[in-house]
């Protein structure tokens, strides 16, 4: 492992998600992994399989931190405020969060005057066993101001780029996380079998009735081509494990409030109901314990 210095890039989460940022990016250039601790680090620093292949990640617990240029965040919602701390511990030059539902408010107010923001990615990744499965090649989409670092992604072979409506891309990828997360974490199946029946009446259930709600909200999507946008998703990672799944088969918390219930807050504040959004959010509470 390099000695602790300045690297371009730092991700901060060593998920299954992040190794595979990580393991990608390290192959064209330095970068630096941030783990939740020093035992997850010291486990790392053996090296894990990503897509076959053996990787020895550069790898830091919050204690003892490199400084890094540009910080991507790859935690859970809930980890949110603490990550941007340790972000900033990085003294970066900007911080860009690829994490589900929505942070940008909670990131950019932790984030003080560094600049911040929060992107959206498609890549799909999921554990198995001790080695991580990369499932589906997806896009990677930054706020204005992190052209660089959709530079170095494109570099490391991820399809990455500066979205500037990038607010509009947060809620599409909100409402292709409310439509298959949930059902995939309750049907225990990878994301392409929710295309098939029993499960595809109610992904397009899903998505009929956030349309309107997500609509009104920004969404520059029309209702059947927010159908074909979900349906896309699901072809494009039919292999994958989605984030939901992986955390009801471990036993973790979940993500369904900052997915599901950001949907039915934004519902109640224009006086919509969603009665199968809320269905499927008690049914995970439920299971998730």
């Amino acid at each position: 492992m390099a000695t602790p210095g300045r690297y371009p890039l730092a991700i901060l989460g060593a998920g299954a998600l992040g190794l595979h940022f990580a393991a990608r990016l390290a192959a064209v250039g330095p970068v630096a992994l941030v783990a939740r601790n020093a035992v997850r680090a010291a486990a790392l620093r053996a090296g894990v399989e990503v897509d076959s292949r053996r990787f020895v990640p550069e790898v830091f617990a919050p204690d003892a931190l490199p400084q890094a240029d540009w910080v991507i965040l790859l935690v859970k919602t809930g980890d949110t405020a603490e990550a941007a701390r340790t972000a900033l511990a990085l003294q970066p030059r900007g911080v860009v969060s690829l994490q589900n539902g929505l942070v940008e408010a909670l990131l950019t107010e932790a984030c003080g005057t560094v600049p911040a923001g929060q992107g959206i990615t498609t890549e799909g990744a999921f554990r198995e066993g001790s080695r991580v499965q990369p499932a589906g090649a997806g896009e990677t989409l930054l706020p204005p101001g992190f052209e660089t670092l959709a530079a170095a992604l494109g570099a490391a072979g991820l399809r990455a780029r500066v979205e500037p409506d990038i607010a509009a891309a947060r809620l599409a990828k909100l409402l292709v996380n409310v439509a298959i997360n949930p059902l995939a974490a309750l049907f225990r199946v990878p994301n392409g079998a929710l295309l098939e029946a029993p499960h595809r009446v109610l992904l397009e259930a899903l998505v009929s009735e956030a349309w309107p709600v997500l609509r009104e909200a920004g969404l520059t999507l029309d209702e059947a081509a927010a159908l074909a946008r979900v349906q896309a998703v699901a072809t494009a990672t039919a292999a994958n494990r989605a984030s939901m799944l992986q955390d009801v088969l471990a036993g973790r918390p979940t993500e369904i409030d900052a997915i599901t219930g950001a949907l039915l807050a934004m519902a109640a504040a224009q006086g919509r109901g969603l009665p199968t959004h809320q269905a499927v959010y008690t049914l995970i509470r439920r299971l998730a314990g």
